[in-house]
């Protein structure tokens, strides 16, 4: 999970030599403090410190030869992120699990070998272009996994020859095992096709996205109608590693009830967590009214409905669905002030009945988080307890941790 960074004051150094045994901090090592204003646990929480923040490290070190260490010494995972491409490191992460109302303290230390001192996860995010499948593009964590659709799969159903998918929506892939799946199933389906559709005890893709929005594409609003955009049209791959997935979908621009838009994402997901954070830059030659995320409202099966909640004042929603011998849960999470409103939206036209969750930009630009929670992962069991990570999550967006030097 992806916190805003806070700046905190660099306590002044009492240089003095009549206080025996004062030194100062070694010029290898920054310490941090984290602090947690909640009074609830926080766990699987993403610690972003700034590169300027360490540049006398970097300068000396380079950003791979950094180790974060604990306050009793050991060093945790962490990875360092390029998040533009330009071959800067931008920022350090790592992870931590806090109690409520608690601090802690990490040390950043520079050393020439510290990359091969770097602990190994055992788990990984991990995303890709997929030009095997028609050009997906693929991402996953240690929880949950996801796809959306490229050119190829846009041109194949223009052109009326099977195996495309025209629409911009986002799909759910149901895992159940904590290590990567992405090559693993795509492999297979190279061998025998939709080789993924079925759960052969590590998940599967039953999640129908269709023309629909899927689990949280974005459109625009206006009279009743959801004006969206085609397929991607091109691809970044920003960052891959222990920590996090770091991606950008480019689309062709596209029409909105008389505007021409203009759109980039910049996606991400970090280990632990069932959320992917999605950047959604968008403007148009005219203003927008909105920008509206959707949630399809799959067809009920055998008659048995799924069910919409909304909490706008606290900024999350959800649809909890059956699905084949089990039930999913999508949601999404945005901040409360830029909810203008949202609608359990049910037509008869075809893969049309969407959760709409309409937001404002600020500035071109909306940050929400969507994903899943899927029973059989063992991860929820029940509607209530989905709807209790989502306002959990959304709690932990209002307050990040707070990090001091």
């Amino acid at each position: 999970m992806r916190f805003p960074f806070h700046p905190g004051a660099v306590p002044a150094l009492l240089l003095s030599a009549s206080l025996l045994g004062a030194v100062s901090p070694a010029p290898n090592t920054q310490t941090v403090t984290v602090r947690n204003k909640l009074n609830i646990n926080r766990s699987a929480e993403t610690i972003s410190i700034p590169a300027s923040r360490l540049a006398v490290l970097v300068k000396k070190y380079g950003a791979k030869n950094l180790l974060v260490k604990d306050a009793s010494g050991k060093a945790i995972v962490s990875q360092a992120v390029d998040n533009n491409g330009d071959g800067t490191v931008d920022e350090l992460l790592f992870q931590t699990d806090i109690k409520a109302n608690a601090s802690q303290k990490f040390t950043i230390t520079g050393a020439a070998n510290a990359a091969a001192q770097q602990p190994k996860s055992p788990y990984t995010t991990f995303a890709r272009l997929v030009p095997e499948r028609t050009d997906d593009y693929t991402w996953e964590n240690d929880r949950v996994a996801f796809r959306t659709y490229g050119p190829e799969a846009e041109r194949l159903v223009v052109a009326k020859q099977p195996g495309g998918t025209l629409t911009s929506g986002m799909d759910c892939w149901l895992k159940r095992v904590p290590y990567p799946i992405i090559d693993k199933w795509y492999a297979g389906h190279v061998k025998e096709a939709g080789f993924y559709h079925k759960d052969r005890g590590e998940g599967y893709d039953p999640y129908h996205v269709g023309d629909s929005r899927g689990f949280a594409g974005i459109g625009i609003w206006e009279n009743d109608s959801l004006y969206v955009s085609r397929n991607f049209t091109g691809t970044k791959t920003l960052a891959n590693g222990p920590i996090r997935t770091l991606f950008e979908l480019s689309y062709a621009p596209w029409q909105a009830g008389g505007r021409t838009v203009t759109e980039k994402k910049i996606l991400s997901i970090d280990l632990g967590s069932n959320l992917t954070r999605f950047e959604e830059h968008i403007s148009a030659d005219k203003p927008l009214p909105n920008v509206t995320i959707g949630t399809t409202l799959h067809a009920e099966p055998k008659g048995v409905r799924g069910e919409v909640k909304g909490e706008p004042q606290q900024g999350w929603f959800r649809y909890w669905e059956p699905m084949d011998d089990a039930f999913v849960g999508t949601g999404v999470v945005l901040a409360p002030g830029q909810v203008q409103n949202w609608k359990d939206h049910r037509t008869k036209a075809k893969e049309q009945s969407h959760l709409l969750v309409i937001a404002t930009p600020q500035a071109n630009k909306l940050v929400y988080y969507a994903g899943f929670g899927w029973t059989k992962s063992n991860q929820f069991k029940t509607a209530a307890e989905w709807d209790q990570y989502l306002a959990t999550y959304a709690k932990r967006l209002a307050s990040p941790l707070e990090v001091t030097y």
